[in-house]
């Protein structure tokens, strides 16, 4: 009987960019793209959703060699990762935050990733104690499970922060 999450080899297929050291023996490390701040109040209503406008943090560099860096203070951002996602027929997509997030005091919540959805998708960041956090940076684990289901996403973020050339 084969199991439930498939292997790190198998969602490493399913994103892009993804380095040697991204690779888990049953999913693949997300990165640090970009951190936001929400400033408006959004909507979750039954006929319809709005998100509310967010401003861009700015990484720092302190040094000329030194990686972007964000200095986040105690409270609630929306996290970008760095990965372009494709969740495969038949599967179902599930983002945890690394554990060295939670040692420094911070959590990550996400939602479902349905099959067939594709972009690069976010998470909040729940910071309960300053952080730093370098662009690029793993903060999250993607895992695949298979999953049966009738139709496959094609919803509002579907392609979601994927730029096409």
């Amino acid at each position: 009987m084969q199991g439930m999450f498939r292997r790190g080899e198998f969602v490493r297929e399913q994103c892009t960019p993804v380095t040697d050291d991204q690779q888990q023996p049953n999913g693949i490390d997300l990165t640090l793209s970009d951190v936001f701040e929400q400033i408006d109040a959004g909507r979750v209503g039954r006929d319809g959703k709005e998100i509310g406008d967010r401003r861009g943090c700015n990484p720092e560099s302190l040094t000329e060699d030194e990686e972007p860096t964000y200095y986040l203070e105690p409270g609630g951002y929306i996290v970008r990762y760095g990965e372009t996602v494709s969740i495969p027929d038949g599967h179902i997509g599930f983002v945890y935050p690394r554990s060295t997030l939670m040692r420094n005091s911070c959590m990550l919540n996400t939602a479902v990733w349905d099959a067939g959805y594709e972009g690069k998708g976010e998470g909040l960041l729940q910071v309960h104690h300053d952080i730093e956090l370098e662009r690029g940076a793993r903060i999250a684990q993607l895992v695949l499970a298979r999953a049966n289901h009738d139709d496959t996403y094609d919803g509002t973020y579907q392609r979601e922060n994927v730029v096409t050339e």
